[in-house]
């Protein structure tokens, strides 16, 4: 990670779920021409893999099921021309749209608090990133996977605007799921992903604070540019 070369340098973007952090990232690394990694994407395809291989059932967990099963998973991103994004495969299968389903969010903090499942995939996204020119979104980017990266950002925004933004997300896919429903997910979620032993979700000391409850998206890339001004370019 101390290798990195300084022209293209590693950007953390942590923060809780819901806040936007995927298309906030997506759109610094498409500005800067960086490879755009959504590290929670990865978590959530190891608890999908776990669900069809019956490591999950009914919710819950078999921890020392799925640990087994951590050398038959293979993750890869590939580039999608068709929407300017990265797509996420599992064993060679894409999964983009199986991975965002209510039941994958409902398992996902359970699987990511296992040590060893975050030990595998904290591995494979220090080698993802290891020659620099990347934007990685995540809970544990900025302190566990690249505490050195040379800008951190912290995501947050309102509850009711995170109910929102996900309740957007999913009926755009076709998924009917209650707003209730949706916070307790994400109140569940915050819990766990805070008091987590391994790699809780934290702000790293020496990351920037956005508030984006209030902002578009352009608004966001205006407040980011003036960011990568002042940290960088000097």
């Amino acid at each position: 990670m101390e290798s990195c070369p300084p022209e293209k340098i590693i950007i953390a973007l942590d923060g809780f779920s819901s806040c936007g952090k995927s298309t906030f990232a997506r759109e610094i690394a498409a500005r800067l021409g960086y490879v755009f990694i959504d590290s929670g994407a990865m978590y959530r395809a190891v608890t999908l893999y776990a669900m069809r291989e019956g490591a999950i059932e009914n919710g819950v967990v078999d921890e020392r099921k799925l640990v087994a099963m951590l050398d038959q998973i293979s993750i890869d991103f590939r580039f999608n021309t068709l929407r300017g994004a990265s797509d996420i495969y599992l064993n060679g299968e894409m999964v983009e749209a199986q991975i965002r389903t209510i039941g994958v969010s409902n398992c996902v903090s359970q699987v990511s608090s296992i040590a060893q499942v975050r030990e595998k995939l904290v591995k494979m996204q220090q080698d993802m990133g290891c020659d620099g020119g990347i934007v990685m979104d995540g809970r544990d980017i900025g302190t566990a996977v690249f505490p050195r990266a040379e800008l951190k950002i912290f995501m947050t925004a309102e509850m009711p605007v995170r109910v929102q933004r996900r309740y957007d997300e999913l009926k755009a896919k076709g998924e009917e799921v209650s707003k209730s429903e949706i916070e307790a997910n994400i109140l569940s979620r915050d819990e766990a992903d805070q008091q987590r032993k391994v790699s809780p979700l934290r702000r790293a000391d020496d990351a920037l604070l956005l508030d984006n409850s209030r902002m578009s998206v352009a608004q966001q890339m205006e407040w980011f540019e003036d960011v990568m001004c002042r940290r960088v370019c000097k």
